[in-house]
């Protein structure tokens, strides 16, 4: 499932996120990928352990925190704080398959990526170049979004970012480990979800919405890993 989550940050939240990224040092992007992303990756990274990159990671998991439409597509079980990169100058991300396990300094328990994230930070035509390519069987999918919003795919897909030929692409990006690994069973239950809230919403909490959210949790007590 590929969803698009519109403001996640406000704008006054991107504003300020960006100004501070804009003055920050960055490091070669290489240093957090493997021998094989290595090979097709050119951009620069924010260390992950600087103190801005903890700083705006932590008010981006404040927010994600708060978000009821992230929780019901992730459902979340614990994940990788947010990084932060920058493309510029003809910088580009070849074609790749984000690893299948991370681990997180500090904690004894390893990341499984499940859901790639990329929370966009400054507008779409402040630079030229820079879609992120996600392809899966209905084809490829060109995504850039507005300052404050994010995607979010299955980390499972090949992916590419375009080079970017004009201006500067900031964003943010992170994983998530979810309660439930297989990604047709999440959607599935994020449709379930999300036609339960409407039901709700247009009839109230009536014998039928009533069951209807009781299979959904059912299913997330048989199918989730925690």
């Amino acid at each position: 499932m590929i969803l698009h989550i519109p403001a996640v940050l406000s704008k006054d939240q991107v504003a300020d996120m960006r100004a501070r990224l804009e003055a920050a040092d960055w490091v070669d992007g290489r240093v957090s990928v493997g021998e094989q992303g290595a090979k097709v990756k050119q951009n620069r990274q924010l260390p992950e352990q600087s103190p801005l990159a903890r700083e705006l990671g932590g008010i981006i998991q404040a927010a994600l925190a708060r978000n009821p439409l992230f929780f019901a597509a992730a459902l979340p079980l614990r994940g990788v704080p947010p990084m932060f990169n920058s493309y510029a100058g003809g910088e580009h991300y070849g074609a790749h398959i984000d690893g299948a396990v991370r681990n997180v300094a500090g904690s004894p328990l390893p990341v499984r990526t499940d859901i790639s994230s990329t929370l966009f930070l400054n507008e779409p035509d402040a630079y030229e170049g820079g879609e992120l390519v996600v392809f899966d069987t209905y084809g490829s999918h060109e995504i850039k979004l507005p300052a404050g919003d994010l995607i979010l795919y299955p980390s499972t897909s090949l992916h590419r970012v375009e080079p970017v030929t004009r201006g500067m692409r900031l964003c943010s990006f992170f994983w998530t480990q979810s309660m439930i690994q297989d990604d047709g069973r999440r959607a599935m239950l994020f449709e379930l979800d999300q036609n339960i809230q409407k039901l709700r919403a247009r009839i109230g909490d009536c014998d039928e919405v009533i069951g209807l959210t009781g299979h959904y949790h059912n299913l997330i007590r048989q199918w989730s890993q925690v």
